[in-house]
């Protein structure tokens, strides 16, 4: 299982990636292992203003439907259309494949995120 330090993590098992006034948004490695063969992937609409905490789409494998949930406030920007096409890429790179693009509109809220260590050791309970 691959963790980068260099993201925030939720307890619920997406990443976020801070890049200047926007941030990107995707399931973890942990999260894609656990779900198996995705083979479906439903996002909002670009616009859409969120909540942190709300469920910003759904994934869903072979064996599992998961909602995710996104890690912090913010209006949708941007989604990841090559995943509609291909959910699978998220099982090849689940930190490569983003799911959407925000523009935060509170980033302090970051701050209650896990980092690097945390959510290793969150997933560590987990199993």
């Amino acid at each position: 299982m691959k963790i980068l330090n260099d993201l925030k993590y939720t307890k619920s098992h997406e990443w976020i990636k801070v890049e200047g006034d926007k941030a990107l948004v995707g399931i973890t490695d942990y999260a894609q292992e656990h779900l198996g063969e995705i083979v479906f992937v439903e996002l909002p609409e670009p616009g859409a203003e969120l909540a942190a905490g709300d469920s910003l789409g759904v994934v869903e494998s072979v064996k599992a439907v998961a909602d995710v949930y996104v890690p912090a406030s913010g209006i949708v920007k941007e989604i990841n259309e090559e995943l509609l096409d291909d959910p699978g890429k998220l099982n090849e790179d689940a930190f490569g494949n983003w799911l959407i693009s925000l523009e935060l509109t509170d980033p302090a809220q970051l701050d209650e995120l896990l980092d690097a260590s945390e959510y290793e050791k969150l997933c560590k309970e987990e199993d």
